[in-house]
């Protein structure tokens, strides 16, 4: 009716306008009709194992299954952190429930919860409330949105369908934060029962399916691009219950009054389509007999559902009536996060990993792709990827760029402003027959005349453990300084070597590995394991590092250290995630390593599940998840633990002002006195204390 609305309005202003318009509104009935056939049949949950598979549905209405990917799912509440209020279920519907007409509020639970919320199926729900965040330009900041079902109104064993929509952000000025660029929206995945993977959903609108008695979780995004004028932007999530695709079928016209209205429709465009060359007289006859079949088609019983006493319905007033709206506020402040991250946070991805999940060939064209789409992917993270090869006794081959230094390619690597740090590769990545002789030679005088080869690194051995391993370091970072007497080597390691006691006790040999490995090394990397709790400790460790002779302390997690230490476990606390970095930058670290992000266990297919690898601690070596697992797309999926770690990181941005400031003795009071970080023991359980440290850094750092 809004068609024919329209063209009444129209029909003042000449044929042509009206031409015009009956053409294009034709054909988008014409394309509804035939893309919305009547047989479109929901996917209903199925069970593989012990896996629940979620069914998303697309804007387009076609389905995508979500499988959370590991073995051994487990039930339970995992909202570590939060407490136990709840809303009581105050609906009285029963019987056949029609989503259409009943209000979304009396359907489902929503509410919002801080990035740092584990929020599981057994997340009890809480009042809606709007959501105020806060951040800077070049910054992205997460909230996450549950819903829960209040009753059942699907025909299956499901609760029912959502629909999710997000506007755009908007500020009083007209600058906006734009749906699918700036604004992304990811379903929070279970793994091993807890939440973790963040799987895409279309955008600006999508449809996810409910289970009975349990909560879902969506994780909105904002990315705030470093040129964005400051000030508020205001937009809306909004939530409505609906029908499934086989409910709506059911509803939807029988084949042959389908190929009716079809015809009619048809013959109706093609009236209008043969009017070139055509006198006036002729072009007003058509004109006429278009709207008078546009007319009979419009009013048939067919279309009854959308005709009121009144006059045509707005379905989309009336849909907005029955949402729930949640109202959603971004202050972006006048400071940008630096492009290239003040403190080095590398982490490894096994090549060996993608060869055998995706069937790449080392050294094949497709091989290269894929490490290149791993490659920027991460970058948005902050962090600075590098690949790597494990061999015997821990000796490893790193390397950021699978190309060789004068390869564009690699320029195009290193040159990134977003990349802190890369790791040079000791020896050919991909064999290159006579060229291997003086290859690392070559390597190094190609970029050492780039300005960017003061982030170059060098990590040859992870964790030596004796003197053979100790002394194989020595030689290849011997023949590294021959060319290259500036190149830094970085060595990871938690003890002295066992088999030449350094000193009496464990730590003090720990602490002499400096001087045992100077100058062949000049990033010494330490275990956070080997502090514990004991933060008096850092002194000790950095009395031992030259800073005048440009020795650097960084840190690493590795297994350990474990519960209740920061660190990126599965199934530990949010605020624990995130305070990985606040621990870096609270003992003084300039760099951190993170040993892999993909060290699952060996599959052939890229659709396989993921398994952790066996004696290791859930989730420790893998902070994404092949996308493949999930849906068609290639793309990663991201953990909750790695957008935890970006948010650390950024936090350290913030520190870094307040210091710049105020000093770092201020800033080091400020986590203190918010109460967010203490000690690796001593850190908040829930978010407002982040929010406290933003907001004070905000109000006393704004220009």
């Amino acid at each position: 009716m809004a068609i024919m609305s329209c063209y009444l309005e129209l029909s003042d202003h000449g044929a042509s306008s009206v031409i015009v318009f009956l053409r294009v509104n034709l054909y988008l009935i014409v394309f509804f009709l035939v893309r919305f056939p009547c047989n479109n049949l929901l996917l209903t949950t199925n069970h593989r194992s012990s896996l629940i598979n979620c069914v998303v549905y697309s804007a387009s209405g076609s389905p995508q299954e979500m499988v959370p990917p590991v073995e051994g799912v487990a039930g339970g509440g995992t909202a570590y952190g939060w407490g136990d209020s709840s809303l009581q279920d105050q609906t009285s519907l029963r019987g056949t429930i029609d989503p259409c007409r009943v209000p979304s509020s009396e359907l489902v639970h929503v509410w919002c919860m801080p990035s740092t919320a584990n929020v599981g199926p057994q997340e009890t729900p809480r009042p809606l409330e709007p959501a105020s965040l806060l951040a800077a330009r070049n910054e992205r900041e997460s909230i996450q949105i549950a819903i829960r079902p209040k009753v059942s109104w699907s025909g299956s064993s499901n609760a029912g369908v959502v629909q999710i929509q997000c506007t755009d952000l908007c500020s009083t000025s007209g600058d906006r934060l734009v749906v699918g660029q700036s604004v992304t929206l990811r379903r929070v995945v279970p793994i091993l029962g807890v939440p973790d993977a963040l799987v895409p959903l279309d955008m600006p609108v999508s449809q996810i399916n409910l289970l009975p008695g349990e909560t879902t979780a969506i994780w909105i995004s904002i990315d705030v691009p470093s040129t964005q004028p400051p000030g508020q932007y205001d937009g809306e999530i909004i939530v409505t219950a609906t029908k499934t695709d086989a409910e709506c079928a059911a509803q939807f016209l029988d084949k042959s009054e389908k190929y009716k209205v079809y015809r009619e429709l048809r013959n109706c465009l093609d009236v209008i389509e043969e009017i070139d060359g055509k006198s006036v007289d002729e072009v007003v006859e058509r004109v006429k007999s278009a709207t008078t079949t546009l007319r009979r088609v419009l009013l048939s019983p067919s279309f009854s559902d959308f005709i009121s006493e009144n006059g045509p319905l707005d379905m989309m007033d009336e849909d907005a009536n029955l949402s729930i709206r949640l109202k959603l506020s971004l202050t972006v402040w006048d400071f940008v996060l630096p492009t290239t991250p003040s403190l080095p946070a590398v982490i490894g991805i096994s090549d060996t990993v993608i060869e055998d999940r995706f069937g790449v060939e080392h050294g094949s064209a497709e091989w290269y792709d894929a490490l290149e789409l791993h490659f920027k992917w991460l970058l948005q993270y902050k962090i600075s990827p590098y690949f790597c090869k494990w061999g015997n006794s821990m000796r490893v081959l790193t390397y950021t760029s699978p190309w060789p230094a004068d390869h564009p390619k690699s320029d195009e690597f290193f040159s990134d402003p977003r990349l802190a740090a890369y790791a040079v590769p000791y020896s050919p990545v991909v064999p290159c027959g006579d060229l291997a002789k003086d290859y690392l030679q070559k390597e190094v005088e190609i970029l050492r005349s780039k300005s960017h080869w003061k982030k170059a690194y060098f990590y040859l051995w992870d964790e030596p453990l004796n003197v053979q391993q100790y002394d194989a370091i020595r030689h290849q970072a011997s023949e590294i300084h021959v060319y290259a007497p500036d190149a830094r080597v970085l060595t990871t390691y938690y003890s002295g070597p066992s088999d030449a006691p350094l000193a009496p006790n464990n730590f003090e040999a720990f602490l002499k590995v400096p001087g045992y490995l100077r100058p062949h090394t000049q990033i010494y990397c330490t275990s956070e394991w080997v502090i514990g709790n004991r933060e008096d400790l850092v002194k000790d460790i950095i009395a031992e590092i030259k800073p005048e002779s440009n020795e650097e302390w960084w840190t690493y997690v590795c297994m350990g250290p474990s519960d209740p230490h920061p660190n990126w476990h599965l199934g530990m606390r949010g605020t624990q995630h995130r305070a990985v970095m606040w621990r870096v930058w609270k003992e003084g670290g300039t760099g951190f390593l993170y040993w892999g992000a993909n060290c699952y266990e060996k599959a052939t297919v890229a659709s396989a599940e993921i398994k952790f690898r066996r004696g290791l601690p859930p989730g420790d070596g893998v902070l994404f998840y092949p996308g493949e697992v999930f849906s068609s797309s290639h793309e990663p999926v991201a953990s909750l633990r790695l957008e935890r770690l970006l948010s650390g990181l950024q936090d350290i941005e913030y520190l870094k002002l307040y210091s710049s400031r105020y000093g770092r003795d201020e800033g080091l009071a400020i986590l203190e006195k918010t109460g967010m970080y203490l000690g690796p023991e001593r850190y908040t359980l829930d978010h407002n204390p982040i929010d406290m440290m933003r907001g004070e850094i905000f109000r006393t750092c704004r220009p």
